[in-house]
């Protein structure tokens, strides 16, 4: 294990010392670097943890799962930073195609624009059904009368607002095309997200109807277990930022991949601490009665929250640039449009959550398994590498399989 170890830090110095990825604009320190990979992994995911937390069969269990997933999505990001400081690329998919091969490489680019697609559309339905949300308690603030007797007016549906919002706000801020001028709407973004986990725990300590005394911590049986696996989907949406890594790494001005490792560790321990709190009490507070949205479990006049949603709005919207100018980078000569509409944003998550195992897991794997067929190791650790590389592969499969199955069964309305 020490000849490993000490294999494994010398190569991480010798990919170190190669030439550094080139990219325009100005240069990441490392509290720029981290608050973009939060930015991109606090998402619309925060709102779908305490529900996942219900379906895994409490809390015990869906930490579990959220603990393990961890190893996972941390050794993804280093072989990402990895396999772009070996083949010297700066994109995703340029580092997939330059380590794994051009066929390899073409798959993840149409993996990679539907993924950012599906997470566009998702996100626009989650901005519209807060923005209806929102239109419902001011209106109800404000006059004190029901949302359902508000008067019908073009300018007071929520998907005109939309329009607006992304006609006037989301293009003017994803123009940009470096993604280091996106560190500073990032710190507004991951303020806004906190602030929710903030508000829920809030409202578990002031709310009569806290539920503790009936909610179990969590189940026991095989039942419990088997269901542990529905969180798998919410986790791989919640803390993918793994599409936006490689970007970031090639922006960094430190770009040693003992450096990118911290970062990495940090990113990934700061959302887990986020997701899990957010969980914990979201669950804690409605147990199994608690919706797919959270925000939705509240009453629509309740200040904290009206302003928590407001600001998770605002949370959602800081991620649009980065979501474009990943998108930019791909979409080159093909333009491929698909055209998503689910109201159930479980549901939603459920599908992008498994198409997030291939920039999780699968690609990742792929790289480390390409990367050591041609890296100057030793043999034991080109087979540890190379094992690891192959586990990771396969778990991504079973995910991929395993949540697209499970979703594609619930539109179907199979179970």
């Amino acid at each position: 294990m020490e000849e490993l170890a000490r294999e494994s830090i010398s190569l991480l110095a010798s990919a170190s010392a190669k030439p550094r990825v080139e990219v325009a604009g100005p240069r990441l320190g490392s509290m720029g670097a981290i608050f973009i990979m939060l930015k991109s992994a606090l998402g619309a995911g925060l709102l779908n943890f305490p529900w996942a937390f219900a379906r895994a069969g409490g809390i015990h269990s869906a930490i579990t799962v959220e603990l393990v997933s961890l190893v996972f999505l941390v050794s993804g990001l280093i072989i990402l930073g990895y396999a772009s400081s070996i083949s010297g690329q700066c994109t995703y998919q340029a580092v997939v195609k330059e380590v794994c091969g051009p066929s390899i490489g073409q798959l993840c680019e149409i993996c990679f624009v539907f993924n950012l697609f599906m997470i566009s559309v998702a996100f626009l339905v989650i901005v519209d059904d807060q923005l209806e949300k929102l239109c419902g308690s001011l209106y109800e603030l404000v006059t004190g009368l029901p949302d359902s007797e508000m008067p019908y007016h073009f300018y007071t549906d929520q998907r005109f607002a939309l329009v607006l919002l992304c006609a006037f706000l989301i293009l003017p801020i994803s123009t940009p095309k470096e993604i280091s001028i996106q560190k500073y709407i990032s710190v507004l973004g991951t303020l806004a997200a906190t602030y929710l986990t903030t508000a829920i725990i809030i409202k578990y300590y002031t709310m009569h109807s806290v539920l503790l005394h009936i909610t179990p911590l969590y189940s026991s049986g095989i039942s419990s277990w088997a269901s542990t696996f529905s969180v798998i989907p919410t986790i791989c949406f919640g803390f993918q930022c793994h599409e936006a890594s490689i970007a970031i790494y090639s922006s960094m001005e430190n770009q040693r991949l003992s450096h990118w490792a911290f970062i990495s560790v940090v990113t990934m321990i700061i959302c887990l601490i986020i997701y899990s709190l957010t969980g914990v009490y979201g669950y804690l507070t409605f147990g199994k009665d608690v919706k797919p949205d959270i925000l939705m479990s509240y009453m629509g006049e309740d200040i904290l929250m009206v302003v928590a949603r407001l600001l998770f709005g605002v949370s959602i919207i800081t991620i649009y640039p980065i979501i474009l100018l990943l998108g930019r980078s791909v979409i080159q000569d093909p333009l491929l449009s698909w055209w998503w509409r689910c109201g159930d944003i479980s549901k939603v998550i459920s599908v992008i959550g498994g198409i997030s195992a291939f920039f999780i897991f699968i690609f990742p794997g792929l790289c480390l398994m390409f990367a050591m067929q041609s890296e100057p190791v030793s043999c034991k650790t080109r087979v540890f590498l190379t094992v690891w590389g192959v586990v990771t592969l396969l778990c991504g499969a079973f995910i991929f399989g395993q949540s697209t199955t499970i979703a594609v069964m619930q539109l179907l309305g199979k179970i």
